[in-house]
């Protein structure tokens, strides 16, 4: 259990601002002619041996992307992995949320302290669910279950707003959920964070997305929902033994509303995503202000393990990584970044329950030279 001992804005901007300085004047330590081989030696974890998926691997490195490709996209159609593929983000998608937060608290638009009640006013009709701010959703601190469903038990179905909305002014905080004390990772949280923003900017999210984030950054292959236009490049997904489960591009998930949508987009679009996450971009300096931020510590889970806005920060040797996983059934993803060494990668499987996370994060100290074991925390797939 922890405990926030300031304002959380002021935590995060203070952090910030030291982070700004030491950022980005490191180059790796690895000759970019051994990524090849230390990514293929890596993901042998995660590649199939009946052909049933595949994965795309992106590579920052010296300033440089490099592409890695293996197995299929969908087997029925011998179909390969591509970095043009579209695949599902699961969890990694929250990323986009909070990037979005992030900018608008540094551009002034809101804070980090607001009581999302401001934003979405039928709340203020509620109970505990008035004492959570903004900046407790984004960091999986908010008290709130990981479902509506794991509170609701006696709920059938999938999520309505209203429903959602209903569930929200009933929950109730306990010892175990209290707004603040402790990190309970929430999908509810991260979904309220999305109808926030909507009510903030009078925009439903896949258009805030689009007009602040990926359109900036030239991600046309990034959608919620997956339009029609790029359904013929996603991938077929596919269950841990290999059976294919739904058809590429269905969504998968608790809520029947757009705004709680699955966030789809392709390794070259989430390589670019990655270099500005990494302030490789001098043409986004704004943007990439807003990313430094969210990826700072806000909320300690112990010394190895700190979480940010929705980024997690863990520690191995010498080593500080800054990632995000996600996991359906059907999809496996990863994003790490460890911004001293201007090193990241980006994972996507479209295999559920994969350890995308343990290759990510063992590609990340061999690009590092980084001799000890990475760390654990944070592992498991999330969704």
């Amino acid at each position: 259990m922890r405990t926030v001992t300031a304002p959380l804005i002021a935590i995060v901007l203070m952090v910030a601002a030291s982070a700004n300085v030491a950022r980005g004047q490191a180059g790796s330590s690895v000759d970019a002619r051994d990524v090849d081989s230390i990514v293929a030696q890596k993901v042998q974890a995660i590649l199939p041996d009946n052909g049933a998926g595949g994965v795309a691997v992106a590579v920052r490195i010296d300033g440089k992307t490099l592409f890695f490709n293996f197995g299929s996209a969908d087997r029925a159609e011998r179909r390969p992995v591509t970095p043009d593929a579209i695949f599902n983000l699961a969890s990694v998608g929250k990323l986009f949320a909070t990037t979005l937060l992030a900018q608008a608290v540094t551009q002034g638009e809101l804070s980090l302290d607001d009581p999302v009640d401001k934003y979405i006013t039928e709340l203020q009709q509620g109970g505990d669910i008035r004492r959570v701010t903004l900046g407790q959703i984004a960091s999986h601190t908010s008290g709130l279950p990981r479902e509506p469903g794991s509170y609701e038990r006696w709920h059938k179905g999938k999520y309505t707003l209203p429903d959602f909305i209903r569930f929200l002014k009933v929950w109730k905080a306990d010892k175990d959920h209290e707004p603040g004390k402790q990190d309970i990772y929430s999908n509810a949280a991260m979904i309220l964070l999305r109808i926030a923003l909507e009510r903030r900017f009078d925009r439903p999210f896949a258009t805030l997305m689009e007009e602040r984030l990926t359109g900036r950054l030239g991600m046309d292959s990034t959608a919620l929902p997956l339009p029609r236009r790029l359904i013929g490049r996603a991938v077929q997904g596919y269950g841990p033994m290999g059976r294919a489960l739904g058809r590429p591009g269905e969504e998968q998930g608790h809520f029947t509303f757009r705004s709680a949508g699955q966030i789809y987009s392709s390794p070259h679009d989430m390589a670019t995503f990655l270099a500005a996450n990494l302030d490789d971009l001098p043409d986004h300096r704004p943007l990439e202000a807003a990313m430094t931020l969210a990826q700072q510590g806000v909320f300690t889970v112990n010394p190895h393990f700190t979480q940010g806005l929705a980024w997690q920060i863990v520690r191995a040797g010498d080593l500080t990584i800054v990632d995000k996983n996600g996991g359906l059934p059907n999809t496996s993803t990863y994003i790490g970044l460890v911004p001293q060494r201007k090193l990241g990668v980006v994972i996507l499987s479209n295999r559920g329950r994969q350890p995308a996370t343990k290759v990510g994060r063992q590609i990340l100290h061999a690009l590092a030279r980084e001799q000890s074991e990475p760390a654990g925390e944070g592992e498991e797939e999330p969704d």
